[in-house]
């Protein structure tokens, strides 16, 4: 699995930042290892002038085999915050996704035969 590390002119990116945003991903969705490609991170400060509460970024973007992108975003107070709570995200939706995937793969249509009558008609009928 590839995992892309983007940021933008307000974050300071460093090894250390990268090595933290790999971390919390693979920590994360290991499990997922084999249906996933790739995953993009994008990091951003929001309001860097300002220093608001909750104007850190992250968005990741997961790309699965045979399957539309998943994308989810957070915002927290702090940079490692927004991360961890997106890994965290990124996990229930792709959770949600594959498992998904995996229901409608192992499910089979009921066998329908023409020749069996169902029990609702033959309980209509009577020979009195």
């Amino acid at each position: 699995m590839e995992i892309n590390v983007n940021t933008d002119n307000t974050i300071d990116r460093h090894q250390g930042l990268d090595e933290r945003v790999r971390s919390a991903v693979e920590s994360s969705i290991s499990r997922f290892g084999e249906h996933i490609r790739r995953v993009d991170v994008h990091l951003s400060n929001e309001n860097s002038q300002k220093h608001a509460d909750g104007s850190n970024y992250c968005m990741m973007e997961a790309r699965v085999s045979g399957y539309a992108p998943v994308v989810v975003h957070a915002h927290a107070d702090n940079l490692h915050l927004s991360i961890s709570n997106a890994a965290d995200k990124l996990k229930r939706a792709l959770d949600s996704a594959l498992g998904r995937l995996n229901d409608k793969k192992l499910r089979e249509p009921a066998p329908m035969s023409a020749d069996v009558e169902p029990e609702a008609d033959k309980n209509l009928t009577s020979n009195s």
